[in-house]
């Protein structure tokens, strides 16, 4: 079951969890001896586990009447004559955890094989490189102050050229390029020869089809006292059928908050909770990891706790992923925030998801370069996720990693026409603290993966590892240098200490320039998102947004020392602060033109 398209009919709806079956009371503790005969993985995926020995035969509990042919095939060679005891899905997973949990854990925490994940990075050197930079910048402050400051604000302004040249592409090709895009786009569905799948799905205003993908939903909860009802009645608006779904609520064992909020709402049927074991380190990704096997879907979604996804975004992905070949093996839809309203600094953060989702990352997408993909309404093909290794736990922008391995290993990613709304950090700090788990996670990644630039540049080919330096390295370097720009330039200029200076004479006049062009870019991007969102009213507010940037340095700072210190610590978002809090998103009947030419609901 896990990669079929079969009659909604065709799937049985899990069995309610039932516990401690009598038999099973009676057999006593499970031998763990038995399971070892398997990895767990595979327990999961048969829908069993052998337990105990009982006269002559191994006791096997198995979620429902009992296991497939095939699978009883495979428990007849492993020990001979087995007994099924039937328990409830509920039932199964407890035991799973009990007998395999370690396993799993060990499992969901290094899925992802050593070269391709950052727990491997030399993080035991990095206080002594920093030692050695910081002593490094300090040596030459003092003996040449005007050649390093010229050097540091020549490097920003490249940083700032190149990353402007990148955005002013994006935009150009979104939007100039759009109508091309998706002719190509439409000849490419319709090509047998690029050996896509036939798009048995027309679209979503027709009734639903016959046929649909089971899709999983993964939803990692922690802490999270405030949205677990919201969240449950969120998705029981999603337009799909119910047999074809897979709602999985992922919770750490030892989360009391949640689980109280869980145990008080009604799960619908169609919903599992999966508590993870404690492990050595507590991230979403290894919780991804974790409850990956115990989906079943041929596609997995991911959501957040707060997400609001648009009711027929479900429908839009199986019909995407219908007309797109095997090789796109991820979808990524857009975010954008329901309490844009509350203050300036969530109308500035909508903003910026606005450029960045409507904007920017359709346009890297239809010039064929690698996108680092969004935590949320990300959904991918199951064999593509597995391919790759699932999540690195070890990352702490497990997002942005998984869309560069997605590229490296020859998949594709495509951008889906749907909008989740979520909710904006509108508190300064802990807008501060998220941001910089993301910054920290872009530093893993780009070194991760700059590590072997010559293998980058076969895998990705040089244009896109060109790009992707711009995208990472290029934000780290202006987040963090920022204050070089911000306090040495001007007191170069008034003081006159940079008069006579060759170099300073050549790179203040060019750093202007590009700041200029930077900005009037980054307000042109900004523009474009937010009329693409349908909130014209949003527009006026870009032009404070060069107020809004500088708390991108101060988490870029703490990223910088937690890299050092602390490089797995995940710095969790906390939500249930909006004032507007829907239970589903605002669609409205008009529809919209976003910055990439699509149509989407208003």
């Amino acid at each position: 079951m896990r990669d079929p398209l079969l009659p909604i009919a065709a799937l049985p709806r899990p069995a309610p969890p039932r516990a401690g079956p009598a038999p099973l009371r009676r057999a006593g503790p499970p031998d763990p001896a038995l399971a070892a005969c398997l990895p767990p993985q595979d327990w999961i995926a048969l829908r069993c586990l052998p337990w105990r020995r009982m006269g002559g035969a191994v006791l096997v509990l198995a979620a429902g009447p009992g296991c497939t042919a095939a699978a009883r095939e495979r428990l007849g060679r492993c020990f001979g004559t087995v007994r099924f005891c039937p328990v409830g899905e509920g039932a199964l997973r407890a035991a799973l955890t009990a007998t395999c949990g370690s396993a799993l854990v060990r499992r969901a925490e290094s899925r992802v094989a050593p070269q391709e994940s950052c727990r491997t990075l030399a993080y035991d050197r990095l206080p002594a490189r920093s030692l050695a930079v910081a002593a490094a910048l300090a040596s030459g402050l003092a003996v040449a102050p005007l050649g390093v400051l010229a050097g540091l604000i020549a490097l920003i302004a490249l940083s700032m050229a190149l990353s402007t040249g990148l955005k002013l592409a994006a935009l150009v090709v979104g939007t100039t390029g759009a109508r091309f895009g998706k002719r190509a786009d439409a000849l490419r569905a319709g090509d047998p020869a690029e050996g896509r799948e036939p798009a048995r799905i027309a679209g979503t205003e027709a009734a639903a089809p016959d046929i649909l993908p089971v899709i999983s939903l993964i939803v990692p909860l922690f802490a999270e006292r405030a949205v677990a009802a919201h969240l449950l009645r969120r998705l029981e608006a999603l337009d799909y059928p119910r047999d074809r779904l897979d709602l999985c609520l992922v919770l750490e064992s030892d989360d009391a908050t949640t689980r109280a909020a869980l145990d008080a709402a009604t799960l619908p049927d169609w919903a599992q909770i999966v508590a993870v074991p404690r492990g050595t380190l507590r991230t979403k990704p290894r919780a991804l990891n974790y409850a990956l096997d115990f989906t079943r879907g041929s596609i997995v979604g991911i959501y957040d706790a707060e997400d609001a996804p648009e009711p027929d975004q479900l429908m839009r992905v199986a019909r995407d992923f219908a007309r797109h070949g095997r090789g796109t093996a991820c979808l990524q839809g857009r975010l954008d925030y329901y309490n844009a309203r509350q203050n300036w600094l969530s109308r500035c953060f909508t903003l910026e998801y606005a450029a960045w989702f409507r904007v920017l990352l359709p346009g890297l997408v239809r010039m064929g370069l690698v996108i680092p993909l969004g935590g949320t309404t990300l959904f991918l093909r199951r064999h593509a996720i597995e391919a790759v290794g699932g999540w690195d736990a070890h990352n702490v922008t497990e997002d942005a990693d998984l869309g560069i391995r997605l590229a490296r290993h020859g998949f594709r990613t495509a951008m889906l026409d749907s909008t989740t709304f979520e909710e904006a950090n509108a508190r300064p700090w802990p807008w501060v603290r998220q941001r910089s788990r993301w910054l920290k996670g872009y530093a893993q990644t780009w070194a991760l993966h700059s590590r072997r630039p010559a293998a980058l540049g076969r895998d990705l080919g040089p244009g896109a590892a060109a790009a992707l330096q711009i995208l990472l390295l290029g934000t780290l370097v202006q987040a963090l240098l920022a204050p070089v720009l911000w306090l040495a330039w001007p007191a170069l200029r008034l003081s006159g200490a940079a008069e006579g200076h060759p170099v300073l004479a050549v790179v203040l006049p060019a750093t202007l320039a590009v700041s200029v062009a930077a900005l009037a870019v980054d307000l042109a991007v900004q523009v474009t998102g937010a009329l693409g969102s349908g909130r014209r009213w949003l527009a006026p507010w870009a032009l404070t947004l060069p107020l809004y940037f500088p708390l991108a340095t101060l988490a870029a700072w703490k990223a910088a020392i937690e890299l050092v210190g602390r490089p797995f610590f995940w710095d969790k978002t906390a939500h249930g602060f909006a004032r507007q809090d829907p239970v589903t998103p605002p669609i409205r009947a008009a529809r919209h033109r976003d910055a990439a030419g699509s149509n989407r609901p208003g």
